[in-house]
C-alpha cells in the first residue's frame, strides 16, 4: 500500500527513466528544422564528422542527439518514415544497453536504426540479431537503404553462405543475422586452425530482436557441432519394437518434469522381454555396467513414445523427424534432440535413423550472448522476465509508452469443463465476427490443435486460412491478409512474427503480389492508386467492426506467449478485442490441479456448453502461469550454473587457440611442455625425497622409449653415487633437448615451426573433444549424488575441474609424444625434381664412359666410379644421387637435390649444410 502510495506520487522507476529520457527527445526535436534545411550531401557528411569525433576522444553520448536528429532525418527522405518521440526514447534505451518493451506494431525495426548508427560509427560492428531468416534478410534489405545512403556498410549472414561472403558482411559497419548463426559461426570459427579462416571479429554491440524468445525461450537448449558417433541404430530399433509392450504400472510419468522412470515392475518385465526376444542384454540384470548402454536406449525410448508427441513436439517430413519449437510454432530445421532421444523418435516413427553425434563444440545462448561488451533488446513482451533478464544477462527492462493510447478490450476468460464445449464456444464467436465482418485472430499452441480447429472451422463453413510450421514460406502473405474484413486466421503461436496485422490489408505486400507482372508504369501507377483506395475503404468498415479480434484458445504455459498473442491487436491505437477459451482438459489446468476445480463446478451444476467468466478465474490462471515461469526460469538458472563451468573451460580453450594461431612461432610453448613432460616423468619414477631402493628406474627408462623413443641409459646412472632425481632430470632434459634440435636443424625451422603448430592445434582439439564427451557423462550422471547428500552442483565443479587438469596433462604428454616421433617426408618442388633427373641421368652416362675405358675427371680426380670397389678409401656412395662421392670433396658431388642429405655425412639436409646459400 505504502509502495503503491509512493509510486502515484513520484512515478515508479520506469516512469522516471523516461521522463529523463524524454527531455533529450526535446533536444532531438529542436534540431530538426536545422536539419530539414542542409543538402542531401551535407547530410550524409555528418558521418564522417562523427567518425573524426569519436577517433579524438568523444564519446557517443555526447554525438547522440545530433546523430539520433541526423537519422530521423534521413529515414525522412530515404525511407519516407519519420521516427515518433517514442521511438527515439526506446533508441536510447537501447543504446544505454537495456532492453525496450514496446508493443506490436510500434515500429521496432525502425527503433533499431538509430542506436545502430550510433555506435556503428566507431568501425567496431554492430550486429543485428532476428528471430529468423526472413526478417533478417527483409530488415536488411529494408534498412540498409537508410545505412547505405549514411555511408555505412551493411552485411547479412543466413544460411548457405561460403565462409568468405561471411567475413565480408560480418566486417561490415552493421551485420543482420540470426542468434543461431551467429552461435554456430562463433563455434566454427574455435574449430579453425587459422586466424585467417575465421570469419567473426571480437563482439561489440548486439541488438537482439525478440529478446524474450532468444534470450529466454531458446536458452534451455546448447548450440552444438557435432561428429558422428559408433552407429547404434539398430539397437534402437529393437527397443523400439518393445515399448509398446509396456504396461501403464511398468513406468511413472512426471508430466511437470518432463520426465519419465521405470518401475521395479517395469525393469523386470523389460529383463524378461529383452532376453527372450532380443540378444542384446549381456549376463546379470540391466543394470550391470556392461548394460548400461541399454538402460539409456530403453529410456530414450520410453521418452519418445509417452512424453513426446507427433504434431506436437515435433513433425514428420520428408522421411525426416523434424522439431517443432514449442514457443514460436516453427519447424527447426537442422536441430536435433540430444542423447539419443531423436534417434528413439525416429524409430518410433520408422524412419531413416541417423547416427548419434559426438560434441565438438557447444555453447548456450546465455554464455554466448554474455560476451558482448554491451547487450540491448527489443521486444514486446519481456516485463514478465524482468527479474530473469537483470539477473542471468544483467539487463533492466525499460516499458515505452506508446505512441497512441491503446484501444483494445481485454475480456475476461471463459473456462469450461471440456474442450468440445470451448471448441463450440470458439466456432460460435468466430461466426459472429465473421457476420460482421471483424477479422478474427485464432491463435493455438501446438500443429495439432491448429489442424483439429481447421477441420471443425471447415466443418462449420467458415473459410479460414491456417498459419503453422508446415506453412512457414507462405507466413509473411498470410499475416498480411489477416486484417482484411470477416477474414479468419488460424495461427500457431504469434511470437516473432514481424509483420504487422494491418486493418484493410497490408498495402506493401498488395503492391507486392499485384504489380509483379506488370512493366506499364502507368498502369502501375492507376493499379497503385486503386489498390490504396481500396485498402483505406476497407479499413474503414473494419474500424467501424471492432478491429481485429483476437481468441486464444487455451493458456500458454508462459504469460508473454498469450500476452504476444494479445498484442497483435490494437496497434498504433487501432480498436481491437481479445478473449481466451479455456478447457479443464488443456496442459495447464489438468497439470495444475484440474480436479479438484472440475468436482466444484459440477456441484455448482454448470450446465453443458455453459462457461464460468470472473476475473478471480484469471487471476488462479496467471498464478498458475507464474508458477510454471518460476519453474521454467529455476530449471534455466540451474543448467546455466553447469554450463558456466563449462564456459570458463571453453574459454580458456578458444582463447588458447587464438593465441596459437595467431603465433607464428610456438617452439616456446612446445618447449614449456616437454619440460613439464619430463619433470612429471622423473617425479613418478623418482619421487623427490625417496631412497635409491624407492626408484622405478625400468619405468623410467620404458617411459624414456614410450615418450622419446631414446635409449636413454637411466639404469646406469641412477647407480652413480650421489645422484638425486634434479639431476636424473637434467641429464634426461638434455638428452632430449639434444635430440630434438637435431630434428629441428635437419628438416628446417620452416617445416618443424609449422608441423608444431598444427599438431598442437589438432592434438588440442583431440583432446577438448573428448573432454567434452566426458562432461557429456558427468553431466548425466552427477544428479545422483544428491541421494548421498551431496550437492551435484559442488561436485560437477570439483570433477570438471578435476577433467580439465587431466585433460591438459594428456595434451602435453601426446604433444611431446608425436614430436619426438614423426617424421617428415617432403615432396621437391617441380625445379628441384627436373635436376634430380638430369642429375641421374648425368650419372649415368659417366658410369657408361667408365665402363667403356674412359675417366672423367674433377679436380684431378675421378668423379665417378662404376661401383664402391673401384673408388678409393673413404669414398661413399650418395642414396639420393646414386653417385660415387668423396664426402671431404664438393667436387666430386655433382648436382645434390636441396632436400636430401649433405653428401658431407653431418645428417643435414643439403640446403642446412654445405647448400645453404
Amino acid at each position: 500500500m505504502i509502495g503503491g502510495l509512493l509510486k502515484a506520487v513520484f512515478g515508479s522507476t520506469n516512469d522516471r527513466i523516461v521522463k529523463t529520457l524524454a527531455k533529450k527527445v526535446e533536444r532531438i526535436n529542436a534540431l530538426e528544422p536545422e536539419m530539414e534545411k542542409l543538402s542531401d550531401d551535407a547530410l550524409k557528411a555528418k558521418t564522417d564528422e562523427f567518425k573524426t569525433l569519436l577517433s579524438e576522444g568523444t564519446s557517443e553520448d555526447d554525438i547522440l542527439v545530433e546523430a539520433f536528429a541526423v537519422v530521423r532525418e534521413a529515414s525522412k527522405r530515404v525511407l519516407g518514415m519519420r521516427h515518433f518521440d517514442v521511438q527515439l526514447v526506446g533508441a536510447m534505451v537501447l543504446h544505454s544497453g537495456k532492453i525496450s518493451e514496446m508493443r506490436t506494431g510500434e515500429g521496432k525495426t525502425l527503433v533499431a536504426t538509430l542506436a545502430v548508427y550510433l555506435n556503428a560509427l566507431s568501425g567496431k560492428g554492430v550486429h543485428v540479431v532476428t528471430v529468423n531468416d526472413y526478417l533478417a534478410a527483409r530488415d536488411a534489405r529494408w534498412m540498409g537503404q537508410l545505412y547505405n545512403w549514411l555511408g555505412l556498410t551493411i552485411g547479412i549472414v543466413v544460411p548457405g553462405m561460403d565462409d568468405a561472403s561471411r567475413q565480408a558482411s560480418y566486417n561490415a559497419d552493421i551485420t543482420y543475422t540470426t542468434n543461431n548463426e551467429l552461435g554456430f559461426d562463433y563455434l566454427r570459427d574455435n574449430l579453425k586452425t587459422s586466424i585467417e579462416q575465421m570469419v567473426q571479429r571480437d563482439p561489440n554491440f548486439v541488438i537482439v530482436d525478440e529478446v524474450d524468445s532468444i534470450l529466454v525461450d531458446e536458452a534451455r537448449t546448447p548450440l552444438i557441432i557435432s561428429g558422428p558417433a559408433e552407429d547404434s541404430s539398430e539397437t534402437y530399433a529393437a527397443v523400439d519394437k518393445l515399448i509398446p509392450l509396456m504396461q501403464e504400472e511398468h513406468y511413472e510419468i512426471d508430466e511437470k518434469a518432463k520426465n519419465i522412470t521405470m518401475t521395479d515392475e517395469g525393469t523386470e518385465f523389460i529383463e524378461g522381454v529383452l532376453r527372450d526376444q532380443t540378444d542384446l542384454l549381456n549376463d546379470g540384470n540391466m543394470y550391470d555396467v556392461e548394460n548400461v548402454s541399454i538402460v539409456h536406449h530403453v529410456n530414450q525410448g520410453l521418452r519418445a513414445h509417452k512424453l513426446f508427441t507427433k504434431d506436437v513436439d515435433y513433425i514428420v517430413q520428408n522421411n525426416k523427424v523434424v522439431i517443432i519449437d514449442e514457443f514460436t510454432g516453427r519447424m527447426m530445421e537442422g536441430r536435433r534432440y540430444g542423447d539419443g532421444l531423436h534417434q528413439a523418435i525416429e524409430a518410433k516413427e520408422g524412419v531413416q535413423i541417423q547416427n548419434e553425434n559426438q560434441t565438438l563444440a557447444s555453447v548456450t545462448f546465455q554464455n554466448y550472448f554474455r560476451m558482448y561488451p554491451k547487450l540491448a533488446g527489443m521486444t514486446g513482451t519481456a516485463m514478465t522476465e524482468a527479474a530473469e533478464f537483470e539477473e542471468i544477462y544483467n539487463l533492466p527492462v525499460v516499458e515505452i509508452p506508446t505512441n497512441k493510447p491503446t484501444e483494445r478490450k481485454d475480456y475476461d476468460d471463459e473456462v469450461y469443463r471440456t474442450s468440445r464445449e470451448r471448441d463450440n464456444a470458439v466456432i460460435l464467436q468466430v461466426k459472429e465476427c465473421v457476420e460482421k465482418g471483424q477479422p478474427v485472430l485464432v491463435g493455438t499452441a501446438s500443429i495439432e490443435r491448429s489442424e483439429e480447429l481447421s477441420a471443425l472451422m471447415k466443418k462449420a463453413g467458415i473459410k479460414h486460412e491456417t498459419l503453422n510450421a508446415r506453412q512457414h514460406e507462405r507466413e509473411a502473405h498470410i499475416i498480411a491478409d489477416a486484417g482484411i474484413r470477416g477474414a479468419v486466421t488460424l495461427a500457431t503461436n504469434m511470437a516473432g512474427r514481424g509483420t504487422d496485422i494491418q486493418l484493410g490489408g497490408n498495402l506493401e505486400m498488395r503492391l507486392e503480389r499485384e504489380l509483379a507482372d506488370i512493366k506499364d508504369e502507368a498502369k502501375r501507377d492507376k493499379h497503385t492508386e486503386e489498390i490504396t483506395a481500396e485498402i483505406e475503404a476497407e479499413k474503414k468498415l473494419v474500424l467501424e467492426n471492432g478491429g481485429l479480434y483476437v481468441i486464444g484458445t487455451e493458456r500458454h504455459e508462459s504469460r508473454r506467449i498469450d500476452n504476444q498473442l494479445r498484442g497483435r491487436s490494437g496497434r498504433q491505437g487501432d480498436p481491437g478485442a481479445s478473449k481466451f477459451y479455456v478447457s479443464l482438459e488443456d496442459d495447464l489446468m489438468r497439470i495444475f490441479g484440474s480436479d479438484r476445480m472440475d468436482g466444484m463446478l459440477r456441484k455448482l451444476g454448470l450446465e453443458d456448453g455453459e462457461a464460468i467468466i470472473h476475473p478471480w478465474v484469471n487471476k488462479a490462471l496467471e498464478k498458475a502461469q507464474q508458477k510454471v515461469e518460476a519453474r521454467n526460469f529455476e530449471v534455466r538458472k540451474q543448467l546455466l550454473k553447469f554450463d558456466d563451468v563449462m564456459n570458463d573451460q571453453r574459454k580458456v580453450i578458444f582463447e588458447q587457440r587464438k593465441d596459437l594461431m595467431r603465433a607464428e612461432d610456438v617452439s616456446d610453448t612446445i618447449a614449456d611442455m616437454r619440460a613439464e613432460v619430463l619433470e612429471d616423468m622423473v617425479n613418478r619414477c623418482m619421487p623427490a625425497g625417496s631412497m635409491h631402493d624407492q626408484w622405478d628406474l625400468d619405468a623410467l627408462h620404458e617411459e624414456c622409449m614410450r615418450l622419446f623413443s631414446m635409449d636413454i641409459p637411466v639404469q646406469e646412472w641412477g647407480n652413480e653415487e650421489g645422484i638425486a632425481n634434479e639431476e636424473m632430470l637434467d641429464r634426461i632434459s638434455t638428452a632430449v633437448n639434444k635430440k630434438m634440435a637435431e630434428k629441428a636443424a635437419n628438416y628446417g625451422p620452416e617445416i618443424m615451426r609449422a608441423a608444431e603448430k598444427s599438431f598442437l592445434l589438432q592434438i588440442l582439439d583431440h583432446q577438448w573433444k573428448d573432454h567434452l564427451l566426458q562432461l557429456d557423462h558427468l553431466r548425466q550422471g552427477i544428479g545422483l549424488r544428491a541421494y548421498a547428500q551431496r550437492d551435484p552442483l559442488n561436485e560437477y565443479k570439483q570433477e570438471s575441474f578435476n577433467l580439465f587438469e587431466n585433460m591438459l596433462d594428456k595434451l602435453r604428454e601426446h604433444v611431446t609424444q608425436f614430436l619426438s616421433h614423426v617424421e617428415f617426408r617432403t615432396e621437391p618442388t617441380p625445379e628441384e625434381a627436373a635436376a634430380e633427373q638430369e642429375q641421374r641421368q648425368a650419372s649415368a652416362s659417366a658410369a657408361q664412359v667408365n665402363q667403356a675405358g674412359g675417366t672423367a675427371t674433377a679436380g684431378g680426380q675421378a668423379s665417378q666410379y662404376a661401383s664402391l670397389d673401384e673408388a678409393p678409401d673413404g669414398w661413399v656412395e650418395h642414396a639420393a644421387t646414386g653417385r660415387i662421392l668423396d664426402p671431404e670433396n664438393e667436387e666430386t658431388w655433382g648436382k645434390v637435390p636441396r632436400n636430401a642429405e649433405c653428401p658431407c655425412g653431418s645428417g643435414k639436409k643439403y640446403k642446412h649444410c654445405h647448400g645453404k646459400a
